[in-house]
């Protein structure tokens, strides 16, 4: 018999990698138009437009471009907070960016990050009032289904001991990585809304529009 947490890890892989698959078979030019419908459903949510401080990341690959809405963040005054990998801990540490062209470059897997000498490190966690959050897959009930390295997953748990209340946890994706039924773990945490090309989900309710 395969041990239940084994069997929700080769779950949790047989996903990522059809996900992945597809996803890659987007071409650019659909993955951009794409890209740009979910930033204005993102600069749109009323939730972006009360928060102050704003923790996102910088896409890579065949993911949702994230800059337009990085951009148009910082236009509209928000602070941007960007993580960075920090080997040593395997945790990830936060600065807060202004200039996407001079604060960033690629760094763990290529994925662009904060330079640490031209960024200001961010320890207030409590402080954040809006996190966007990256993932292979979603379900429309809030799962999220992340690369298999548990860096949001600690940096969640992080935020949740020193506040009462969690600040809200976004995602935004292509509609092809929404699934049904992605296995979920003690450790796993729900998001609060999805956004895709095509709707907006309120998943504490679990209604598109």
């Amino acid at each position: 018999m395969i041990p239940v947490a084994d069997g929700v890890q080769t779950m949790k892989q047989a996903i990522r990698q059809s996900i992945i698959a597809t996803r890659q078979n987007l071409t650019q030019s659909v993955r951009d138009e794409f890209s740009q419908r979910i930033t204005d459903r993102l600069i749109g949510l009323p939730i972006y437009r009360e928060s102050d401080i704003l923790l996102g990341y910088m896409s890579v690959g065949a993911e949702f471009s994230t800059s337009a809405w990085l951009e148009q963040a910082m236009r509209d005054g928000k602070e941007i907070w960007l993580p960075k990998v920090n080997r040593q801990t395997r945790q990830l540490d936060l600065y807060c960016v202004q200039d996407l062209r001079r604060d960033v470059a690629p760094g763990a897997w290529d994925i662009p990050e904060p330079l640490m000498e031209r960024c200001d490190r961010m320890d207030g966690l409590a402080d954040i009032d809006f996190i966007l959050l990256p993932g292979v897959a979603f379900g429309r009930d809030g799962a999220r289904l992340g690369y298999g390295g548990g860096f949001y997953d600690k940096l969640l748990e992080r935020i949740e001991t020193c506040r009462q209340d969690m600040p809200a946890l976004v995602a935004a994706a292509f509609a092809m990585q929404v699934v049904d039924g992605i296995p979920m773990e003690d450790c796993d945490r729900r998001v609060d809304w999805l956004l895709t090309e095509q709707d907006v989900t309120d998943c504490s309710k679990g209604v598109a529009r």
